[in-house]
């Protein structure tokens, strides 16, 4: 008896995989790729793009490269002056830094009003001077958010899978710099900023564990539960989003989603962690990890879908909005 229980489950189990595996929603997960991660690092974080430090060439070539794969893909301008850019100066005084952003309309004539932000930072730390190998190439840091910001796009775009809420795709500039181009979105942003039910944030999600991601601010909005149910509707991807390991580093502080989290937006922020190639030289493309990263991107995306077609907005915990959200 317990054998044909058994064997009557795994069969139900395989079914469920197969009828999941025929939707368009799947079949758009599966255009994410560990050869699609690989490419678009190596040119991210190619040596001709000189560390993309804000501003510099590099770091405009890097914003027009996204704002290409955008167009490529059918998404909207979401830029200024219908542009796939919004430029702000420079606190440094320094002159026109981007950010680059695309806008993929929801499918709902009502929640399209509304938008779901999937964010990463597009710069790096530039030209280390003295060294013979100078150039910080920021493979990881943040090449592989920045990556993964363009894989989404192009899921979220395939037929069969635009969900009911709109979708906004930015890479952002000056985030070494103390999140600039973030806060310059959050206090200037491109849409009305209560029309942004959530920020899904990538920084750095291609070294370390192959199995694991830890998923930043799990504990501060029902994103967090959301995330949970979702992880746990797909364990053919091998991975596991855990909550924050690190307290004592603050992260949910330094990295783009918290310009979001202080506008009273609910965020999560996906990370791997640092390692000994952090803000280095040799923080290089050969080192990331691209059939994981791709492993991620998938459970980001199928995420992202739940958040974008869900009745209701994610909530925050009561406690955590009294902490964090500034008036």
């Amino acid at each position: 008896m317990r054998s044909l229980v058994l064997l009557a489950a795994s069969a139900a189990f395989t079914g469920s995989l197969y009828a999941q595996a025929s939707t368009p929603v799947t079949k758009a997960a599966e255009t994410i790729t560990k050869e699609g991660v690989a490419h678009h690092i190596s040119v991210i974080a190619d040596d001709s793009m000189m560390g993309r430090d804000t501003p510099s060439p590099g770091l405009e070539k890097t914003a027009q490269y996204v704002a290409d794969q955008f167009k490529k893909f059918g998404l909207k301008p979401g830029g200024d002056k219908g542009t796939w850019f919004q430029r702000y100066d420079l606190p440094s005084g320094d002159g026109t830094a981007p950010n680059t952003i695309g806008i993929l309309e929801g499918s709902d004539p009502k929640l399209k009003d509304e938008y779901v932000v999937f964010s990463a930072h597009m710069d790096h730390i530039g030209i280390s001077s003295g060294q013979a190998d100078s150039i910080n190439n920021g493979a990881d840091d943040d090449g592989s958010g920045t990556t993964g910001v363009m894989e989404l796009a192009e899921a979220f775009s395939q037929p069969g899978a635009r969900p009911k809420r709109s979708i906004i795709f930015m890479t952002v500039s000056g985030e070494e710099k103390g999140l600039w181009g973030s806060a310059h979105f959050s206090e200037n942003p491109t849409v009305p900023l209560k029309q942004i039910v959530a920020d899904l944030n990538i920084d750095m999600i291609g070294r370390n564990w192959k199995d694991t991601v830890v998923a930043i601010g799990k504990e501060h909005s029902d994103l967090g539960a959301t995330l949970n149910r979702v992880n746990a509707a797909h364990p053919e991807l091998g991975m596991t989003a855990i909550d924050d390991i690190w307290p004592e580093e603050q992260f949910y502080f330094r990295s783009d989603h918290y310009n979001f989290a202080k506008k009273g937006v609910p965020i999560l922020f996906f990370f791997t962690g640092v390692h000994e190639d952090y803000h280095q030289v040799s923080d290089s493309p050969d080192k990331i990890n691209t059939e994981k990263e791709s492993r991620i991107l998938r459970l980001i995306y199928y995420l992202g879908q739940e958040v974008a077609n869900a009745t209701d907005r994610p909530k925050w915990n009561e406690e955590s909005y009294k902490k964090i959200v500034q008036p």
